[in-house]
This record gives structure tokens, C-alpha cells and sequence, in this order.
């Protein structure tokens, strides 16, 4: 039990040294694409496959005082489409968000289709920090040839990409490693986030962490006890994050959680592996990939 948790955010932070936590996985979308989410969250659909209840559905300016109250220095807003003619809309939508909300990392997003290099270029010229991609939600796959232009582009840019490729909670057509080992074969210098460690392929993403250095994991959800009943990550590996923990960034799924922040921290401090890993995983290492000062 971890009690309140600002209490227990703040002792976290006091005992580590932190100037605060850097959380890669939140997200902040136009009120009508999240109401749109919670419902789909809240009907169990076969994307989440199980009950799911959204522990902070409340108004954009309560999350963002939340966040904050937990001692969250830089966040994302992570947007996604699920059909074509939607990204642009939501770049511009997460784009005006960043300047209204200085300590959110500017968010941007992309959807295979005939204009994707425009609307890419756009934000990156716009001062896109990080890119969102959703291959379960998308449906679609990352290698898809109308994306050629986009991913050179943003290998060129030397942009992260978050992107949610494993096959929790429930697998699509194109999810699992095989597709994103296909993609850095073609752009090995691609500085992907792997979403949820790649759950539930632990191993396999891991795997391409150790061959390529600009892919990152992140740690939304995974050790909860939430997932920990579903998907458990395999304590033979517990090895080879303290070997990658350089490359392993701290996310919470915030606001679409179905328990308290402050366990999605407790998870990480259970595995026991020190307190040095869990600086670099809370904060350092974000403030290196996305040169935060």
C-alpha cells in the first residue's frame, strides 16, 4: 500500500534527489476524441478486452493540475487516428495545446495516406518533439509503403517516435515485433519509444533494443498488478533492464488508467533495482532523448 499519493510521490522524489518526473506516456486529445475513448474504454471493446475503469476522468485543466500536484515536470499529449483525414486535424489541435501548456512535450501524430509527408513536414517545422503512432488502433502496417517518405523524414530529424507495436491488450493484424524489426532494418537510425515495453512480446522487443541503439521501451503499465495478471514480464529479463537502463522512460497511460498513478511508480520500485536505475528511468533519461532543461 502506498497510502496518498502526493505523499507518496513526494517522498519518491525527495528520497531519489528528482527535481521532478517525466512521464512519456499521457494523454491529452480534443474533449470529443477523448469522451470517444473513455466510451470505448468503458465498453470493454475488444481492443481492451476486459473491464476497464478510467481512474481520472475528469476536465483537461483538473488532469493537468493533477499531473503537476504528482511533481510531473514534462509530459506528452499522445494523440492518435484511427482512419484516414484525421491526423493533420489532430497536430494542429496538439500543437496549439504545446503553446498553451509549456510543460507538455509537442505531440504530433501520423496515418498511412496520400499526404502524410505534408502534414509530417508541417510539424516538425512546427517543432514537433515527439510522434505518436498506434499500429493496434490504426490498424494499419508501419512499413506500409505510403509511410517510406514519413519515416526517412523523421530518421533524418532525429525525432522520437512512441510507438505502441506489442500485442497487448489484445493483438491486431500488425502488431508484434516482426513489422518494427522490418522498419529498422529499412531505418536503422529511427529513435523509437516502444509503448508498454512491448507487451505482451517482453523478449522479442528487448531483442531489438540490444540491436539497434535508438530504440527506446517505456514502461506504461507493465509490473502493475493490473497487468501483472494478465501479461506478467518474466523475471528472467529483470537482467537486461538494468543493461538497457539507459534506454527504459517512465510512462503512466495518465489519464487512462484504471488504478492510482502513484502505483505505476510503486511497480517499479518493487522490482528492486536501485535506486541509481530508477533516476535514469523517471527522469534522466528523458531529459536526454528530448534535451529538456
Amino acid at each position: 500500500m502506498i497510502g496518498d499519493d502526493n505523499t507518496y510521490l513526494t517522498n519518491f522524489r525527495s528520497r531519489l534527489e528528482l527535481p521532478g518526473i517525466i512521464d512519456v506516456h499521457t494523454h491529452f486529445m480534443p474533449e470529443q476524441v477523448m469522451a470517444k475513448v473513455w466510451a470505448y474504454f468503458d465498453s470493454a471493446g475488444p481492443l481492451v478486452g476486459r473491464e476497464w475503469p478510467i481512474a481520472y476522468r475528469d476536465d483537461e485543466q483538473v488532469r493537468l493540475k493533477t499531473l503537476r500536484d504528482f511533481g510531473v515536470r514534462a509530459f506528452t499529449s499522445l494523440v492518435y487516428p484511427h482512419k484516414p483525414d484525421m491526423a493533420a486535424w489532430l497536430n494542429e489541435w496538439s500543437a496549439d495545446f504545446a503553446e498553451r501548456t509549456p510543460d507538455c512535450l509537442h505531440t504530433a501524430t501520423f496515418y498511412p495516406e496520400h499526404y502524410a509527408d505534408s502534414y509530417v513536414e508541417a510539424a516538425i517545422e512546427r517543432g514537433a518533439r515527439v510522434f505518436k503512432v498506434h499500429v493496434q488502433v490504426g490498424d494499419f502496417h508501419p512499413g506500409d509503403p505510403l509511410l517510406n517518405p514519413v519515416w526517412g523524414m523523421i530518421e533524418d530529424a532525429g525525432i522520437p517516435v512512441l510507438i505502441h507495436c506489442g500485442s497487448g491488450p489484445a493483438p491486431g493484424e500488425y502488431t508484434g515485433p516482426e513489422p518494427i524489426a522490418g522498419l529498422l532494418q529499412r531505418y536503422p537510425r529511427l529513435r523509437l519509444i516502444i509503448a508498454h515495453m512491448g507487451t505482451p512480446e517482453y523478449s522479442e522487443f528487448l531483442d531489438l533494443a540490444e540491436e539497434y541503439p535508438g530504440v527506446h521501451l517505456d514502461t506504461t503499465m507493465v509490473w502493475t498488478d493490473f497487468t501483472e495478471a494478465s501479461a506478467p514480464f518474466p523475471t528472467a529479463e529483470h537482467g537486461r533492464l538494468r543493461a538497457l537502463s539507459e534506454r527504459i522512460l517512465f510512462g503512466s497511460d495518465f489519464p487512462n488508467i484504471p488504478y492510482s498513478y502513484g502505483h505505476s511508480i510503486f511497480a517499479l520500485e518493487r522490482l528492486e533495482l536501485g535506486d541509481s536505475w530508477l533516476r535514469q528511468v523517471c527522469y534522466r533519461n528523458a531529459v536526454r532523448l528530448f534535451d529538456i532543461t
